[in-house]
């Protein structure tokens, strides 16, 4: 596994922990208890991440790809959607070309 896999399911344990937590006193509770605030968040956390990206702030880009992924861990969460249902969706991509898998989504 790698590091990053290591940390991403210590960091889900954690926020799934502040679950029934007083958001008063949670950050991560407050988002979890107010879904659409968590992907407001993670909107603003992905945007911050492009901005960092594009000014070539390899520093910034670190950063806020930490506290991007913090945020869609919570809003999976808010969300009842698990780690496991992600994978199952890449996995089911796995060997088609981005092409083909695109062209195969039914419009939303």
């Amino acid at each position: 596994m790698s590091r990053l896999a290591e940390v991403l399911q210590r960091l889900a344990t954690v926020i799934e922990g502040r679950k029934g937590g007083d958001p008063a006193t949670s950050y991560t509770a407050r988002l979890l208890h107010d879904p659409d605030l968590a992907a407001k968040k993670l909107g603003e956390e992905a945007v911050e991440t492009v901005i960092a990206a594009v000014h070539g702030n390899t520093d910034a880009l670190a950063a806020e790809s930490a506290d991007l992924l913090y945020h869609w861990l919570v809003l999976l969460a808010a969300s009842e959607v698990s780690l496991d249902a992600v994978a199952a969706k890449l996995e089911a991509r796995e060997g088609v070309s981005g092409h083909d898998e695109k062209a195969r989504r039914k419009p939303a």
